[in-house]
Order: structure tokens, then C-alpha cells, then sequence
């Protein structure tokens, strides 16, 4: 089970807890033996943005049920047709100068669908990360501002002009966002609030259970804008 169902903020929380529930109460009555769950990286606390609460929730209901549940923490996926890559994709290609807000200095560990996909398998024939908890990223760890102009890079873009402003809230921004990219409000707004929270690895530990060979984040946007260019992609990260 994964994805997520982003919806207006209020209503977003509230739907997937519901599925989660109801979720679960089928999985126990049919006996279900195995959950593999892919999340959001974030660590818990007050200032955790709705969206990153929602995805840890919705984690440890997966978690308490008669099955043994694996869930799998990332950050930003970078992949064609993936709403981040694509809010990403967008805002760097549209704009060559750009006016953000201080979370553009925010860091965070973007990982390659592919890798993702390669961790979900690993997990499915891994017995030992049944009952578990992993985060997963790429090998870069970069700042908003640093993702955007590799983004830029590895696209063969001019250098982007980003500006920082103090006053421009996550409520401003993802009206911007609304107005630059074809993202639907009900999901561009979660997203850009978690922006204000730094989303790394804090547990390396799956590397030890699943190697997978970590694509780097330039590389990673070429697959994605290749993959994109050559057919629709997989939506909804």
C-alpha cells in the first residue's frame, strides 16, 4: 500500500486516515501476512507540516494491525510524471528568476524512482524488514536552492536567478505555484508547506538488507525527463 491522497488540507488528513482504518480492518479479517508502506521522511514533532503528520499517521495505523508491517520514509521522488518532480520540473523551466521564501535553504534527500522501486521489491523478498521502519534516499543531500539550479544543470539551462524574500509565506507560495505549474492546488499546497521541514535520512540502516546501487540526483532528472518525453509516467509521488 502506498501513494498519497492529497487533498484540500483539511480534507486530505482526515480521507486517508479513514482508508488506512478501514484498510487495516479488511487486512486483518482476510489475514494478510505482509504491509509494505511507502511514506514521507520527517521527523515527528509540533512543527512537522499537516502533510508529514498525515504520512506518519497513516504509517502507524498500517503498523498496528495482525499484519507485519514494512514502511519505507522518502523524501522528494524523482520521477516522470511524479507531482514533485513535476512542481520541480516546472517552476525551473518556467522561471529564470525566481523570488522564494527562506525554505529554499531547507535541505532535503531527494531520491530516483527507481530507487524506490528497487527498495519496494527488496522489501517484498526481505523477511528481515517485516515489522520495520527505513528511510530511503539518494546519495545527495542538497538545499531547495541547490536542487533547483542542479535541476537546471543536468536540463542544460542557463543558471536560475533565485531570490530570497522573508515575508513570503507557504500560503503565498503555493498560490505562485498554482499560477506557474499545471499541479492542482489539492496537492502543490501539502507539499509546499512541508517545504519548511528538513526531510533526510536519519537511519541508514537498509542499506545493510538492500543494496541498491544510489542514482545520482542529476542523473536521476535525466531518466525522469527522458522516461517523460518518451511516454506518460507514474503519477502521484
Amino acid at each position: 500500500m502506498g501513494g498519497r491522497s492529497l487533498f484540500q488540507n483539511r480534507e486530505y488528513a482526515d480521507k486517508d486516515r479513514n482508508a488506512a482504518e478501514l484498510f487495516m480492518k479488511a487486512a486483518d479479517a482476510e489475514g494478510l501476512k505482509r504491509i509494505i508502506y511507502l511514506g514521507a521522511l520527517g521527523e515527528k514533532g509540533e512543527e512537522l507540516s499537516e502533510h508529514l503528520r498525515s504520512r506518519a499517521e497513516i504509517a502507524d495505523i498500517l503498523s498496528s494491525g495482525q499484519a507485519a508491517a514494512t514502511v519505507l520514509r522518502a523524501a522528494i521522488i524523482i520521477g516522470a510524471g511524479g507531482a514533485s518532480y513535476e512542481m520541480l520540473r516546472y517552476l525551473v523551466e518556467r522561471l529564470p528568476i525566481m523570488v522564494c521564501p527562506k525554505w529554499i535553504e531547507t535541505k532535503i534527500q531527494p531520491i530516483a524512482l527507481q530507487d524506490v522501486l528497487a527498495y519496494l521489491v527488496g522489501c517484498l523478498f526481505n523477511q528481515e524488514t517485516a515489522g520495520r521502519a527505513f528511510d530511503i534516499g539518494g546519495p545527495d543531500i542538497l538545499t531547495y536552492r541547490e536542487m533547483m539550479q542542479q535541476y537546471a544543470e543536468a536540463r542544460g539551462l542557463a543558471r536560475r536567478l533565485i531570490l530570497t524574500v522573508p515575508v513570503l509565506t507557504p500560503l503565498l507560495s503555493a498560490y505562485w505555484v498554482d499560477l506557474v505549474t499545471p499541479i492542482s492546488s489539492g496537492i502543490a499546497h501539502p507539499l509546499i508547506e512541508g517545504m519548511k521541514n528538513e526531510v533526510i535520512c536519519k537511519d541508514n540502516s537498509i542499506e545493510t538488507l538492500i543494496p541498491v546501487h544510489k542514482t545520482p540526483f542529476r542523473e536521476a532528472v535525466r531518466i525522469a525527463y527522458s522516461q517523460e518525453k518518451s511516454g506518460p509516467g507514474v503519477t502521484g509521488f
